[in-house]
């Protein structure tokens, strides 16, 4: 009896440890951030030429931390060459999120060497990319320290920022549940339009195993109180609604095992009946894992869910208009 009283308990125990461990394992998934490092300035004659070391060593000195995900920096060349944008313009908050979209980072960091009298000060600013909001670190050393070893410190600070105080450059994701709750009170009640869903997708440099943006549009249409016809079966003659778009994502960057892939989605949803657009949107979305599949399908459902939220009451009250 004691021990089928043992097991019992045990048996009660496991699934809730389950649930921690796995809690556990998301926490540290959602923790690696996505980062770009861009040029540091120097701030007087005595530090020339010592912006672009302190740039290199900085980055050499990050890549190396687990869980950060340096965006490379050929590949901000780049990306600043095509767009024809201002390094100098590129590090102002009020552009982050433009450089966010543009790099595939979360947070960018840059900053500036001076030097006053003997004393030298590095200075990192880091940027949140969604929300603007700024956070710094810093170090001080003489004149004769080497430089290598103050970046060092300066990296170490950058990365225990980034661990401790992430939420405030990160926006915090709130849950699926959360998101539709929210949703369903902007719905008034009543009978919803017929809803076509076709929205292809392709992932640069590998093929798609299933249509995640158009699944996610699925789901949520269905919890919504939508009739979604079966695009495999039906015909878009039998909607009252198409929405219609496409999905690509590619890799960002790559850090150890782990892939960053940064997706784009593109919508636009038609009253079959007048060929009128009712709704046209697009977002863009980043996620890190250890499987470039699973990142690239997981970033591609993110931007599903954020279009999903803002173009789906635009279909009711286009109903309740033509009522």
């Amino acid at each position: 009896m004691r021990i089928m009283i043992c097991l019992a308990a045990l048996a009660l125990l496991i699934p809730a440890y389950s649930s921690a461990q796995d809690k556990e394992e998301k926490d540290k998934a959602s923790a690696v951030q996505p980062l770009a490092i861009f040029p540091f300035q120097e701030r007087g004659t005595e530090v020339k030429g010592q912006g672009a070391k302190v740039t290199d060593i900085l980055f050499a000195e990050l890549i190396a931390k687990k869980e950060l995900v340096l965006v490379d920096r050929e590949d901000i060349k780049k990306i600043v060459e095509e767009q024809e944008l201002s390094l100098t313009g590129l590090v102002n908050p009020s552009e982050a999120n433009k450089v966010g979209h543009l790099t595939g980072a979360k947070i960018l960091v840059t900053g500036s060497i001076l030097q006053t009298d003997k004393t030298v000060y590095v200075v990192a600013k880091l940027i949140g990319t969604e929300n603007g909001r700024v956070l710094g670190a810093s170090v001080k050393g003489t004149a004769t320290d080497k430089l290598d070893v103050l970046v060092a410190d300066l990296a170490n600070k950058v990365a225990s920022t980034v661990a401790e105080r992430a939420d405030q450059l990160v926006p915090k994701i709130s849950s699926r549940k959360d998101r539709l709750e929210a949703l369903k009170e902007q719905f008034p009640k009543g009978k919803r339009p017929v809803v076509y869903i076709a929205v292809s997708e392709r992932h640069v440099g590998q093929p798609v195993i299933d249509p995640a943006v158009q699944t996610e549009l699925t789901l949520w249409c269905k919890e919504l109180g939508f009739d979604v016809l079966d695009p495999e079966t039906a015909a878009r003659s039998q909607a009252d609604i198409v929405i219609s778009g496409e999905g690509f994502s590619e890799v960002a960057g790559r850090v150890g095992n782990l892939a960053s892939v940064k997706a784009r989605v593109e919508l636009k949803a038609t009253d079959r009946a007048t060929s009128k657009i009712i709704a046209v949107d697009r977002e863009v979305s980043i996620h890190v894992d250890l499987s470039e599949q699973i990142a690239a399908k997981k970033a591609l459902q993110d931007a599903a869910v954020s279009l999903a939220e803002r173009v789906l009451p635009k279909l009711v009250s286009e109903e309740k208009d033509k009522k």
